[in-house]
């Protein structure tokens, strides 16, 4: 697994709603699910599991290694990573500091509550650059608080799980975690895809002008198979062009 701070692809997979994220390690914790415990990367690993959530008190009470050394590597590091999976989804986050706590008569580690949970579907993984020249571009209907109307927002990149937007305008503002119903994306000689949208994350950017930017991430929510199986060929064939230019250079 990659340490946190390598996944800036990922952003789009990023759960910031702190419900969803107690409702994910609560669901780990209920089925027992097992976790690996990165410490230093690859280099230094234990399985671990949720023993309890304190959402009050914003904390996750975890077991500790049965290694002594090695639960003392892990209260001396400045951040741990977590990895395992819930229903054959990849769910991934992160702690800046642990400490030993009783619990129920015995050691634990506790932690605070992440900031955010990482989720990837396996087919969410490979994302692909859109062209910056003639963009692809979604076309979003505006709620009435923001004017009504559609507008377009020009595509940064794409996956099977969702895309990336350049809200050139900043027109959407602070809208992490709201749907859009009804998006739809023209994609070139594949078709046009029709889903909902949920806007999942919002990075400021400065373009080389000095002007303000902003990169918003979001989800397709309930996408048909029909329309996925668009995406899917939409991918497919930026990939050709890619590797057909990467050969004609070669």
């Amino acid at each position: 697994m990659q340490a946190l701070n390598d996944l800036e692809n990922w952003h789009d997979f990023e759960v910031h709603s702190r419900r969803e994220i107690i409702a994910l390690l609560r669901s780990l914790g209920e089925k027992n699910q097992l976790i690996r415990m990165l410490v230093h990367g690859e280099a230094d690993v234990c399985v671990t599991s949720i023993l309890q959530i304190d959402p009050d008190a914003g904390t996750l009470i975890l077991d500790r290694s049965i290694d002594p050394d090695q639960n003392r590597r892990i209260l001396a590091a400045k951040d741990v990573s977590f990895e395992t999976t819930l229903d054959k989804i990849r769910i991934l986050f992160a702690s800046e500091y642990v400490r030993e706590v009783q619990f129920e008569g015995g050691p634990a580690l506790q932690m605070a509550l992440p900031e955010f949970v990482i989720r990837l579907q396996r087919r969410e993984y490979y994302r692909m650059a859109t062209p910056l020249t003639n963009p692809v571009r979604a076309v979003i209907p505006m709620p009435a608080a923001l004017g009504g109307g559609t507008a377009p927002f020009p595509l940064s990149d794409i996956s099977c799980g969702g895309i990336a937007i350049l809200d050139n305008k900043l027109v959407l503002g602070n809208t992490i975690g709201n749907n859009y119903l009804g998006c739809q994306i023209d994609l070139p000689d594949i078709g046009s895809v029709q889903t909902t949208l949920q806007i999942c994350n919002s990075i400021e950017l400065t373009l080389l002008n000095n002007k303000a930017n902003r990169r918003l991430g979001c989800a397709f929510i309930d996408i048909s198979r029909a329309n996925l199986a668009l995406v899917q060929r939409y991918i497919t064939k930026l990939e050709r062009e890619r590797n057909a230019r990467l050969a004609g250079l070669g």
